[in-house]
């Protein structure tokens, strides 16, 4: 079994490099895709090619527009069109890290029935994680950001005007990533092709990349509907996947994430004090964490993995 991590980067060198030195340990034989945005830092793209199965492509980022979508898909031509020999794409950050030893994750993964890992929920319905106001905004309206950059007391004022939003549905305000205007087109939406939603944070099967890629070349009307919907990473992967039909997937995220008090979408900071509810068995991943602020915690998980090898590797020479 052999898996590829996608790992999305914008921050903090000596943070991807661990995380990469992590997964390489413990899977040589791995693939690895960098896309990294260079806005904020640079990498050493030569230290990273001298480590066999690594690639890296440099591409902007932005949460909320449909740049962390292309991206991904780009990770996806990659492979298809190079015929890369991978089972599992595991889409990671570098501000994640895994808190099981990723050779028991790729173990699992190579045993599964499932053929993909991810969280999904109809959007317009009861079950959906977010209000309806919140799935209808993002998903039922097309959008044009402003281009220019405004001042912070005039941006203030227009914040005012959201309350235009709650007396009608044609158009919308959106403050959130920028100013963004937004109306409401015919929706692509209907009882044969619904809206699912759900977190970007995935692990899919061979065939559902494969899926994907041809869905995303044969239906260029729904790539540039999404193209112009808010957040669009957590939701079209599932939507195109889920509607297939195709596949049996886990119902649930592999990560943990603490959304406690969050503050427009970004999870807390993980530290020790989180060490047991990230450990669980049910998940492989957890995010996020910010070497700077806190490499505690990021030792005590690699001492956990050095233990567990070390007694596999007793047990082992025992039996």
């Amino acid at each position: 079994m052999k898996a590829c991590y996608l790992i999305l980067s914008h921050k903090n060198p000596k943070q991807i490099y661990r995380l990469i030195r992590t997964i390489k340990t413990a899977s040589p034989d791995c693939y690895i895709i960098l896309s990294h945005d260079p806005r904020n830092c640079d990498i050493d793209v030569s230290r990273l090619e001298q480590i066999p199965g690594i690639y890296v492509q440099f591409a902007t980022a932005d949460r909320g527009d449909f740049s962390l979508v292309e991206n991904y898909f780009s990770a996806v031509d990659w492979l298809v069109n190079n015929n890369i020999d991978f089972d599992w794409l595991i889409k990671l950050s570098a501000q994640d890290y895994p808190t099981q030893p990723i050779s028991e994750i790729e173990y699992s993964l190579s045993k599964t029935q499932y053929d993909g890992f991810m969280e999904y929920f109809k959007v317009f319905s009861p079950e959906s994680h977010w209000s309806l106001k919140e799935g209808s905004g993002r998903y039922l309206y097309r959008y044009k950001k402003i281009p220019f950059s405004l001042p912070k007391w005039l941006f203030s004022v227009l914040k005012a005007t959201r309350i235009v939003n709650r007396l009608q549905k044609f158009f919308r305000i959106d403050f959130e990533y920028g100013l963004r205007f937004g109306l409401k087109p015919k929706s692509i939406f209907n009882s044969n092709f619904q809206c699912y939603g759900g977190l970007f944070f995935t692990i899919l099967s061979k065939k559902c990349i494969n899926y994907l890629y041809s869905f995303y070349q044969n239906n260029p009307h729904i790539v540039e509907y999404y193209k112009e919907t808010l957040i669009p990473e957590e939701s079209l992967i599932q939507t195109i996947l889920v509607n297939s039909k195709k596949f049996q997937f886990y119902r649930e995220c592999k990560h943990y994430i603490d959304f406690s008090n969050s503050i427009h979408g970004h999870p807390k900071i993980l530290t020790e004090s989180d060490y047991e509810a990230m450990t669980q068995q049910k998940y492989y991943f957890a995010r996020k964490f910010d070497l700077d602020s806190n490499s505690r915690i990021l030792d005590i998980l690699d001492q956990d993995f050095a233990n567990k090898h070390n007694k596999k590797v007793s047990e082992s020479s025992l039996s």
